[in-house]
């Protein structure tokens, strides 16, 4: 019986109803679809006023209990953006971004091209040894800026961005949460990420940026004309760039402590969103910033939609939907371990692009325990195709991964909002290549040496 049999008044309740366990299935994912309808109509309702919604409607229809709902919400994630906002802001606030701004524009020499490859290799790399939310709320900014400054639209290169912080991230255990759960779950290290899923990770990395590359061609989106009369333009500004290099240190030396404790605060057992928000309440007390200043530059709206979405997809997990679907994902596996990684792989990537990929990791995670048991290392092909499917998945919608929301808010507070079909068009197909093309290859290396 799913966890949906626990006794809790309900709205339903009230009128002497008592709904079956299959009933409160079928709620829960309605209340999902209509939530992810009402997030796909973002020019009618917007997305945190849609996630909010769908959570008060679990709760009103007694899905989850307000203690459930509460608990349902992943705060690891939820303190790691709050924290790394606010570093982020103090960064901003000393100048730091206009400086990296005019060395990418020096380095780049203003051409689209060179942009597009550099930056998205620079978000690929940081994204394998941070977090991905942590690179992007990082580089969005600096691309935004270049990008604005040389004249070029910057949507499709804050889609590559987010492309390369979700590929990128797949190639390390601390990349992306998924992993972080996998190395949890299965015991796997750092260098067994390295060695089974980092070689994939490299390889759809750079064909993302070379997808991304010909399709931004194709559009127009890589027009180099007058890119050098632009840079000389933005170069001869006689407007000095203002900086605070006092606050600009703290803020660095801060950043940099962050950096080096989410790297070795794992096997220690400090969770990320923690260490976030230590080091950043530490540097409002160094740096003599008050909170009213600088949480206005909090992106409120992106933590409350995640605080929303993870309420809706716990409904999900307490009635049983990803339990069901991993047990019979490891039935129609039957102890075939090719089959089983295209199934997990593949599934999960789908799964991943329309859910929060970190629940249903948790529920593959923990029937993917119970058959280790039997299979024993075997089986271990299986973790790497749910790491695979997990984390490339996120690149297929815009509410697929952390990282793509937090893209699309830094740049409507820059002015230039980034739609669900925009996403879509460009970073879909994309995606469904470069996640088959992983997964595929693991495939073929498993049965080549098996």
């Amino acid at each position: 019986m799913s966890e949906a049999a626990d006794p809790h008044p309900t709205l339903f309740d009230a009128f002497g109803l008592t709904l079956s366990d299959s009933t409160l299935t079928v709620l829960a994912i309605g209340l999902f679809v209509l939530t992810y309808i009402l997030i796909l109509l973002e020019k009618y309702v917007h997305r945190t006023v849609a996630a909010l919604l769908g959570a008060c409607a679990v709760m009103i229809l007694g899905l989850l209990t307000p203690d459930q709902a509460w608990g349902s919400i992943d705060f690891n994630t939820i303190f790691l953006l709050f924290g790394m906002m606010n570093i982020v802001n103090v960064l901003s606030r000393s100048g730091f971004f206009d400086l990296v701004a005019r060395w990418g524009m020096l380095y780049t020499r203003g051409e689209p091209a060179r942009v597009l490859w550099i930056f998205s290799l620079l978000t690929a790399v940081f994204s394998a040894f941070l977090d991905n939310v942590t690179t992007v709320l990082f580089m969005a900014p600096v691309v935004v800026t270049v990008v604005v400054r040389l004249g070029l639209r910057p949507i499709p290169y804050l889609i590559a961005v987010i492309l390369a912080s979700n590929t990128g991230g797949t190639a390390t255990l601390v990349g992306d949460p998924p992993n972080i759960i996998i190395g949890s779950v299965a015991g796997k290290g750092f260098g067994d990420f390295l060695v089974n899923v980092a070689p994939y990770a490299v390889v759809a990395t750079v064909l993302g940026i070379g997808l991304m590359h010909l399709l931004m061609r194709w559009r127009g989106d890589l027009n180099s004309d007058g890119a050098a009369e632009r840079l000389n333009s933005v170069l001869s500004d006689p407007t000095p760039i203002r900086t605070d290099p006092k606050l600009m240190r703290q803020a660095l030396i801060i950043f940099g402590i962050t950096l080096v404790l989410f790297m070795v605060g794992h096997p220690i057992g400090l969770e990320a969103g923690l260490i976030a928000l230590t080091t950043s309440t530490f540097l409002m007390l160094i740096a003599d910033l008050t909170p009213v200043e600088l949480f206005e530059q909090v992106e409120w709206t992106t933590l409350l939609f995640f605080m929303g979405l993870f309420i809706v997809v716990g409904a999900l997990e307490h009635v049983g939907v990803f339990a069901q679907v991993a047990t019979s994902l490891t039935a129609a596996i039957d102890g075939d371990i090719g089959l089983g990684i295209l199934l997990v792989g593949f599934s999960s990537a789908i799964i991943s692009g329309f859910v929060d990929n970190i629940p249903f990791t948790i529920s593959m995670a923990s029937v993917l325990k119970e058959l280790q048991g039997t299979l024993g290392a075997a089986m271990d092909p299986l973790w790497w195709a749910l790491s695979l499917g997990a984390c490339l998945g996120g690149n297929l919608t815009l509410i697929g991964a952390s990282a793509n929301i937090v893209v699309s808010d830094i740049a409507a507070r820059e002015g230039h909002p980034l739609s669900f079909g925009q996403f879509m068009g460009y970073a879909t197909p994309i995606a469904l290549i470069t996640t088959t093309v992983a997964l595929g290859l693991y495939f073929l290396f498993f049965t080549l040496t098996r």
